[in-house]
């Protein structure tokens, strides 16, 4: 790689992760009702791929709040203008795309993220859903996944599209509960999986990639929120 690309400067440190993260996870708990499962399924060592639906700003805080190591996360651009978060999420990882083009520095840093063995955090939706449902997807998830050939572990979240501080558009005002014991934000993490070298007789593209990925990431959503992904209208 012809690119010098530092990884780790600024970067939380693992073991500085999980003392902030038993943190965080208690305050997300106290406020949010934060529960998470799954976890079992985060693959202990090396690098993979994480892809998940995305409902709001702080997706990416529920998630590594309830992971058992570091995930870096592909961020929109318009967060590292602004100081105080621009040193926030660079401290947790998280590195910026240009989501209106081909964002050819921002792959070649997700790429590296892979080869020094850390997991990469992506939302194929390329922005939260103000619908709750998944309305669409984009094919660089997918990109990074035929590329890298590493697991992937597909994510589900559910209940943070009720939270503050999610926009005026994000307001949302129904209550569709995945659990009705459980009326928080909940996180759940599902089986690690490789993509086939083939699906439906066709080779995997980057766009049959992430349809793919998203598809096992809906199976574990309630019918309300999986959207183009489900069975019919709700």
């Amino acid at each position: 790689m012809s690119e010098q690309i530092d990884l780790h400067s600024g970067v939380i440190r693992p073991r500085t992760f999980q003392w902030a993260r038993k943190v965080v996870s208690a305050l997300c708990l106290l406020i949010f009702g934060l529960k998470a499962s799954g976890r079992e399924n985060i693959p202990t060592d090396g690098p993979f791929i994480l892809v998940g639906n995305h409902l709001h700003n702080l997706d990416p805080v529920f998630v590594l709040t309830s992971s058992t190591r570091p995930i870096y996360f592909m961020a929109k651009q318009e967060l590292f203008e602004i100081p105080v978060i621009r040193t926030i999420v660079r401290w947790a990882g998280a590195f910026p795309v240009n989501r209106g083009k081909m964002d050819r520095s921002a792959i070649r840093h997700g790429q590296a993220v892979l080869e020094a063995g850390i997991p990469l955090g992506i939302y194929p939706e390329g922005t939260r859903s103000l619908g709750m449902k998944i309305e669409k997807v984009l094919p660089g998830a997918g990109l990074f996944a035929t590329g890298a050939k590493v697991p992937i572990v597909p994510c589900a979240i559910t209940g943070s599209e009720r939270v503050f501080f999610n926009g005026a558009k994000g307001k949302r005002k129904d209550r569709v509960f995945p659990d009705p014991g459980h009326r928080g934000v909940r996180v759940h993490f599902g089986e690690p999986f490789y993509l086939p070298d083939e699906i439906d007789g066709k080779r995997v593209s980057a766009a049959i990639a992430t349809d793919y990925m998203m598809g096992k990431v809906a199976e574990m959503l309630p019918e309300a929120y999986r959207g183009i992904y489900g069975s019919a209208e709700t």
